[in-house]
């Protein structure tokens, strides 16, 4: 099949959902798919949407555009959104009107949490044709080869890694976590290590600090630690807890979003109201969450298998998916991409005029 995915994939530590992207493309070219990222040719099969947001940095076409495309140069394309974004992730408050718009514009829709599910059907979107596919790294990378269970006489190594220095990927947790290190009940017994970037004018003087890594740098860090602790708070799914899970860390998670999903029975969920409380109860019963680590199986093999369903749904049913469409006149899809194209014309000046006067402004000042 001829798949086109709509974003670019940026070299380099980017996140998890670039990750998984560049895993994603990667597979489908191992099973001899061809993989495209634009919508000039005419011959396309599945079209999947990433993000629908004109301010992404990496997608490279949105919901308008496939609409066009489906109404204008191939009718039996099958288009594919896959959601791993909401506004209570990063506190905003355009994104869930957008995706919730965009999906009607689409045949199926993947979500990669149960609780990113329910969310959007709570706030009025009806998806169309339901799945749930949770992500999952590289195997190959993140494992737990050569990983030595913590012995419980030196001190725990805690461990957690973000790109984003967004305040709401956890940093109330990690603060709370460098101040306990000062306590004369901790100090002795645990240390903290951040890899990843910071929110401006956020120190943790008590936690060794490490720049953002990614792919074997990344999951050897890891392997240097005994536990795991994430407080994203309503993160759709998050690749970290994942990387840390397969690499033998049993994990110490906030109770929200969907991460919950992922890491019952391989670690244990706290609040912030019970932080130490959980710290000590997950110390006690090491063991327990360790050994249940071997049965992980949030990996990357498991997310394609279940994506290769979905595909495979696609093909059996793909006259079925196409009489479900809302019929839209031609004159309608015309003026809307016109008008798409026009706001992405402006929006991107807009942005390199606005560069460029930082630019001049900085050699100026």
């Amino acid at each position: 099949m001829k798949i086109s995915i709509g974003a670019k994939i940026v070299e380099g530590p980017y996140g998890g959902g670039n990750t998984f992207l560049l895993n994603y493309i990667n597979y489908l070219k191992d099973q001899n798919h061809e993989v495209i990222n634009h919508l000039r040719d005419n011959n396309i099969d599945v079209i999947i949407l990433i993000n629908p947001l004109i301010t992404s940095e990496v997608a490279t076409f949105n919901h308008i555009d496939i609409l066009y495309y489906i109404n204008n140069v191939n009718p039996n394309a099958v288009s594919i959104q896959r959601i791993n974004e909401c506004d209570e992730r990063k506190n905003t408050n355009f994104v869930n009107k957008k995706i919730i718009k965009s999906n009607s514009f689409v045949d199926i829709t993947v979500f990669v949490s149960d609780w990113l599910k329910q969310l959007y059907i709570n706030q009025g979107m009806i998806p169309k044709e339901p799945f749930v596919v949770r992500g999952g790294p590289d195997r190959k990378i993140f494992n737990n080869k050569n990983k030595e269970k913590w012995d419980k006489k030196e001190k725990l190594k805690i461990v957690t890694h973000h790109w984003s220095g967004n305040w709401m990927k956890g940093f109330d947790t990690y603060c709370l976590l460098d101040q306990l290190i000062e306590e004369k009940k901790w100090k002795n017994m645990i240390e903290f290590t951040y890899v990843g970037n910071l929110p401006d004018g956020i120190s943790l003087p008590n936690t060794k600090v490490i720049s953002p890594k990614t792919g074997l740098e990344l999951s050897n860090e890891i392997k240097k630690h005994n536990l795991y602790i994430t407080g994203s708070m309503n993160e759709p799914s998050g690749n970290h807890h994942m990387e840390a899970a397969m690499c033998g860390l049993p994990i110490l998670h906030i109770n929200s979003g969907g991460i919950p999903e992922y890491c019952n029975d391989y670690g244990l969920s706290f609040e912030l109201e019970n932080f130490e409380e959980k710290l000590s109860e997950i110390i006690n019963n090491y063991s327990i969450y360790y050994d249940n680590l071997n049965n992980y199986p949030y990996d990357f093999d498991n997310a394609a298998r279940l994506l290769d369903e979905i595909l495979i749904y696609t093909n059996s049913n793909r006259e079925s998916l196409i009489s479900r469409r809302k019929k839209r006149s031609k004159l309608y899809v015309y003026v809307y991409y016109l008008l798409n194209k026009t706001y992405q014309k402006f929006y991107n000046f807009f942005i390199s005029f606005k560069k460029t006067f930082g630019k001049i402004k900085r050699l100026l000042s």
